[in-house]
Formats: C-alpha cells, sequence, structure tokens
C-alpha cells in the first residue's frame, strides 16, 4: 500500500510540475474584447506605445541605428465584433552611439517615420480575426486587406497575439516589399499598464535611404503607458517641438477623411 500511495503521487508531482504549453485557441468574444482592450484601449482615453530598438544591416548583421517612436491609438466602437481603430505613429532615427536624433547622416538628409494616420478596422468573424486597413492620401491612398493571420495562444493567464504582415504592393516611388512580424503579450494578472501590455515588433526590408540602401533588419520592443507625458526623451521633446500632430491621435472618422484629401 505505501508502495503504491508512492506511485500515486510521483505521478501527480509529474502531472503538476509539467511547464504549461502554449495552446492555440479560437477568436470568441472574450478574446476579441481582450485584442481590443490591448491594442487600441477603452474608447475613453488613447492608447500609446512607446517603442525603442535598433536597426541592423542584412546580412552582415551590422549595427547601423537606434530608433524611438510612438503609435497613439484611438477606438471607434461599431458593434460587439467590430471596431475601428484610428491611430498615427512616429519613430526616429537615433545615432547608434549618442542616441540622439539624426538630421543627417552621412551627408545625407535624414527623413523620419512619420504616419499622420492609419484606420484599422477589426472584425470578429466567426472563430477568426479579420482585419482591413488604410493608409495614405490622395493617389498613394492604400487599401490592406482583409486579413486573418493574427493567431491568438494562452498559457496560464496570460495572452499572446502574433500578427505577421507581408507587403508586396506598386507605390509611385516603385515596389514596396517587406515581411513584419507583430507579438503582443497581454500580462492579465498584472496591474501597471506597461506591465500589463508588451509587444515585440521585427521588420525586413529595405534600409532607409540615408544608410546607404540595402536590405536590414529593425527590431523593437515597445509597452503602452498611459498618458502622452510618461513618453521619455529625445522623443518626447521632439513631438513637442517639430511634430505636434502626433501630439494625440486622430479623433474620429471627419479628421481622416481630411487627412485622405490632403
Amino acid at each position: 500500500m505505501m508502495r503504491l500511495s508512492s506511485t500515486l503521487i510521483l505521478i501527480c508531482l509529474v502531472y503538476y510540475l509539467q511547464p504549461l504549453a502554449a495552446q492555440n485557441i479560437d477568436f470568441n468574444q472574450e478574446v476579441f474584447d481582450t485584442w481590443v482592450d490591448m491594442r487600441v484601449g477603452d474608447g475613453e482615453t488613447p492608447a500609446y506605445w512607446y517603442c525603442v530598438g535598433e536597426i541592423y544591416s542584412y546580412p552582415e548583421g551590422e549595427l547601423v541605428g537606434r530608433m524611438q517612436g510612438v503609435d497613439l491609438a484611438n477606438l471607434i466602437p461599431i458593434a460587439k465584433d467590430s471596431v475601428i481603430q484610428l491611430n498615427r505613429k512616429i519613430f526616429l532615427y537615433l545615432d547608434k552611439e549618442t542616441g540622439e536624433v539624426l538630421d543627417e547622416w552621412n551627408g545625407q538628409p535624414v527623413r523620419h517615420i512619420k504616419y499622420p494616420y492609419q484606420m484599422i478596422h477589426y472584425v470578429l468573424e466567426g472563430e477568426r480575426l479579420k482585419t482591413w486597413v488604410t493608409q495614405g492620401s490622395g493617389r498613394q491612398l492604400t487599401n490592406i486587406g482583409p486579413g486573418y493571420r493574427t493567431v491568438a495562444r494562452k498559457v496560464g493567464q496570460t495572452y499572446f497575439f502574433g500578427s505577421p504582415v507581408f507587403l508586396n504592393f506598386e507605390t509611385p516611388r516603385g515596389k514596396y516589399e517587406a515581411a513584419e512580424n507583430y507579438d503582443f503579450i497581454v500580462h492579465t494578472t498584472a496591474e501597471q499598464t506597461e506591465d500589463k501590455y508588451q509587444l515585440m515588433w521585427w521588420r525586413y526590408g529595405d534600409l532607409a535611404p540615408h544608410y546607404g540602401g540595402g536590405k536590414g533588419t529593425i527590431q523593437l520592443t515597445a509597452y503602452r503607458v498611459d498618458q502622452f507625458e510618461d513618453l521619455p526623451n529625445p522623443l518626447r521633446s521632439y513631438i513637442e517641438e517639430e511634430a505636434q500632430m502626433w501630439l494625440k491621435p486622430p479623433a474620429d472618422l471627419e479628421e481622416i477623411t481630411k487627412l485622405q484629401q490632403k
């Protein structure tokens, strides 16, 4: 009897001490609500996603620069299974040694990445997340989607949302090709916003012209903060002094329409 009890205890210990496995889960209403609340907030206050990371040449893997940026988003609710995200984002190229905002590099002017707006429509369709993205203006107005690639996983009380993006379209300046991947993390038991909502972002594509062209990768670590004032410098100071449009996200669809006409 003692030997049998010991065996049962050992079996139970092996079972309960196994590492938790990430499980793919369907996009039901609860998961959709978790995604929306994480990505764009509650609709009462904007969501500020602060990003920081590095730029590398490919295939050499040489560090060529650093980046700092923010994605600011507002929620427009449509129905319980349909919402619109209005956001704009700005990413600054920084000196790889000093961390200062670059005006030029190797004699070339630096053009920072600035999106006056993006409009993303999220729809819960069956057990999948359906997305459309609209950006640009005039002849450069671009619609991307519908997309169904976002995957939801869960480990314990933590959600993981993976969104691979493959970009391949013509622009007035030629063909645009890039591969990106977004890995959002929601720690449901965390209390502070920056601990609860996090993101790892990776991109492969053309390097910015001031780096001399060629291919490269960008990797960013991001987390949400509660207000614009929580953003660190030099990003915060640059926006306040040089790019006031990025102090807050688009207010409504009327503002988007005006931006699309510029």
